[in-house]
């Protein structure tokens, strides 16, 4: 299936539905167009986006650990079991990696999650819990200000990552419809354009034009202006989970 013939291809015309930058640019073309052609060409803005990956991550690594050893302690009185985890996640051609996180629920967190099927909001394959019952005291503020996700800057220093990219999936890519596979095509990231658009209650398909519509027109500016909206929604938690 292509593009063009996939499911809720409607013309893009709200602003909400992409960051600020865009609004200059009049961007009225269905989800999946490019809308303009790029500055740079491509192995130059991977090579400059990879470079800014780094240098953030290493610039803020002093901070970043300080803040995961109290994270480190608070989880540790709160409830029993590993402070960090990791989790197979999908990445970049559909190879599945571990991403690191704080742990967030309890320690038997996916035994339980047979017994609140019926209350997940999104359709299948996501899941999730409005007022989640596995998810711990601590883990609501790490969830709230999204600290749970700090871990994943070693993803990043790893390559497994970059800041700003399509989130991965903790279902493989075997469970992706065809036209879902586009996503696949860049490194996933740590926060990326549904995030600062105020969408986090969307459901796969419509996370994932809003993914499309990232990669058919990132470039730096676009990174930049993902990593600063994102920032605001951290210190005002919207969009927390």
């Amino acid at each position: 299936m292509g593009l063009a013939e996939t499911p809720g291809t409607s013309i893009v015309r709200e602003a909400h539905l992409l960051p600020e930058y865009a609004l200059d640019l009049q961007f009225s073309r269905t989800w999946y167009e490019r809308v303009r052609k790029p500055l740079l060409r491509e192995p130059v803005y991977l090579a400059l986006k990879r470079a800014l990956d780094i240098a953030l991550c290493i610039a803020a690594l002093p901070f970043v650990l300080v803040v995961l050893a109290a994270c480190w302690i608070a989880i540790k009185l709160d409830s029993p079991g590993p402070a960090m985890f990791s989790h197979l996640r999908t990445g970049k051609s559909g190879q599945r990696f571990k991403m690191y996180k704080l742990r967030t629920m309890v320690k038997n967190a996916e035994e339980l999650k047979a017994k609140y099927i019926h209350m997940n909001t999104l359709s299948y394959p996501d899941f999730k819990i409005c007022n989640d019952p596995r998810v711990t005291q601590i883990g609501r503020i790490l969830r709230k200000t999204s600290l749970d996700e700090l871990p994943q800057i070693f993803n990043v220093l790893r390559g497994d990552m970059s800041l700003v990219g399509p989130r991965p999936t903790s279902f493989s890519a075997s469970t992706y419809s065809l036209w879902h596979t586009a996503r696949l095509e860049v490194a996933p990231g740590v926060t990326g354009l549904w995030q600062v658009s105020g969408r986090n209650e969307l459901d796969f398909d419509d996370r994932l034009r809003l993914d499309i519509a990232y990669i058919r027109n990132r470039s730096m500016w676009l990174d930049l202006r993902i990593l600063f909206l994102t920032v605001g929604s951290v210190v005002s938690g919207r969009g927390a989970n």
